[in-house]
């Protein structure tokens, strides 16, 4: 998505990644990496008991991903500019398979060689549900300034 110059973007313009499965292993990783061990993610007797009936992959694992899964290309992506209206609505379970599909919903010229494309971000998993919404922007350079 994020593979070309401010002024080629347009409002309407959508794109979808490919997909990409959560494992367990991933879990694991990211609960050592960041010190979330929290039981939802990583207790199996635990998760038994819970609203959800098993482990759920974190929510920051899954929106980590969803940015590995954005294409973004160096140069052209000067900043993340910040996530707005960010919400958890689905969970992910060790196995789901996730996409992202953005949408751009406005563009903003900063008048400084750069501009922020806003885009409407969901998660998706691989039943079609939406796991995480929110409202995505990204400060991209201009070609030509």
């Amino acid at each position: 998505m994020y593979d070309k110059y401010f002024e080629n973007f347009e409002v309407g313009e959508q794109w979808k990644s490919r997909g990409r499965t959560i494992t367990e292993a991933d879990i694991v990783m990211f609960s050592a990496l960041t010190g979330d061990y929290y039981p939802l993610h990583t207790d199996i007797e635990f998760a038994k008991d819970s609203f959800f009936k098993q482990r759920i992959a974190h929510g920051m694992l899954v929106l980590s991903f969803a940015v590995g899964l954005t294409k973004m290309e160096p140069g052209i992506v000067a900043a993340n500019y910040g996530i707005d209206k960010l919400r958890f609505i689905h969970p992910v379970f060790i196995n789901d398979t996730i996409h992202v599909e953005l949408e751009v919903i406005d563009l903003e010229d900063k008048g400084n060689g750069t501009g922020v494309v806003t885009v409407k971000q969901t998660i998706v998993k691989q039943t079609g549900e939406p796991c995480i919404v929110g409202i995505s922007k990204a400060l991209i350079n201009r070609e030509r300034y």
